[in-house]
């Protein structure tokens, strides 16, 4: 079973020393049992901290079995990067105390912001992209790195309308963040085409123009097609051209790991089988390196740059 042992410092690493962990799944309540029992598919889990920060009972059993066969890696909603609004410090407070426990690797969360003036929404808003915002939203970056010591990955979203205020194009507002905050990107492929197709650009002219050297993990999933244009949703079969997408991706990046994310309209486990299969084959056709596990403890060791 993979995932149970420690990463030795001699595994590859990517960006700031990120383990490669490989073939992930995002661990969800209802098909617990199933991703546990798959061992031969899934290298690595992704969990959402909100669901389990200072919390115990059945939320805390959950994790604490993932925790003794998988790598885990955190991927929070709730962090609001981009606000005005100060950081929460209870919030802090208690993903700190979770990161001690589980110690990923990285963590990451939104570009976006979701609260205004301590009101939480529940929803990821995009940003106006301005040097302004480039320069407030770097700033928050570093002090996440720098408080929590471990590195912070920055996903772009699926957004569907563009601020009149926008300075920079999708790319370069991206781009300037992450190389001024010296941070990791979580490239979300499905938010790039679900956003190509409802801006009308080219996808891999976009991923040509980002710092793809930054990519540590990736997101594929599914997303429905209305009349009014398409909706990430993580609640449909990954489409044919994103996983063009993702094949292209690999191919001009090493990232640590890519994960399929299911969250909404959860089919049965066995549905999910040929997604995680083909993502390994798009994993391995584009060289990418296997993870290794050295036996050592039960955790994932971050492996300072």
């Amino acid at each position: 079973m993979r995932g149970t042992d420690a990463i030795s410092q001699a595994d590859p690493t990517g960006f700031q020393g990120c383990p490669v962990l490989g073939v992930g799944l995002g661990l969800r309540r209802p098909l617990l049992e199933e991703t546990l029992a798959a061992g031969e598919l899934i290298d690595w889990l992704e969990f959402t901290p909100e669901n389990f920060m200072g919390r115990g009972g059945q939320a805390l059993r959950m994790l604490e079995r993932a925790k003794a066969q998988f790598p885990l890696v955190s991927h929070g909603v709730s962090l609001s990067i981009g606000s005005l609004d100060p950081f929460n410090p209870a919030y802090l407070q208690d993903l700190g105390e979770l990161f001690d426990w589980i110690n990923p690797p990285w963590f990451s969360d939104h570009l976006c912001f979701s609260s205004i003036d301590g009101h939480y929404f529940n929803d990821l808003l995009p940003l106006p992209r301005t040097k302004e915002t480039v320069s407030h939203v770097a700033g928050r970056l570093q002090f996440l790195q720098d408080h929590f010591q471990r590195p912070v990955l920055i996903e772009n979203i699926s957004q569907y309308l563009n601020s009149p205020d926008d300075e920079l194009s999708d790319a370069e507002f991206i781009s300037r963040i992450l190389e001024q905050a010296d941070c990791g990107l979580l490239l979300d492929v499905n938010n790039v085409y679900v956003n190509s197709r409802n801006h009308g650009f080219d996808p891999l002219s976009f991923l040509g123009n980002i710092p793809l050297e930054r990519v540590v993990q990736i997101h594929v999933a599914g997303h429905h097609e209305f009349p009014e244009g398409l909706v990430d949703t993580h609640g449909a079969p990954v489409i044919d051209p994103v996983w063009d997408v993702l094949h292209w991706v690999l191919q001009h990046c090493n990232p640590c790991g890519v994960m399929l994310e299911r969250d909404t309209y959860l089919p049965e486990f066995e549905e999910l089988v040929p997604e995680l299969q083909r993502i390994r084959q798009i994993w391995q056709e584009t060289g990418q390196p296997e993870p290794s596990h050295s036996a050592v403890s039960g955790e994932v060791l971050y492996v300072a740059s």
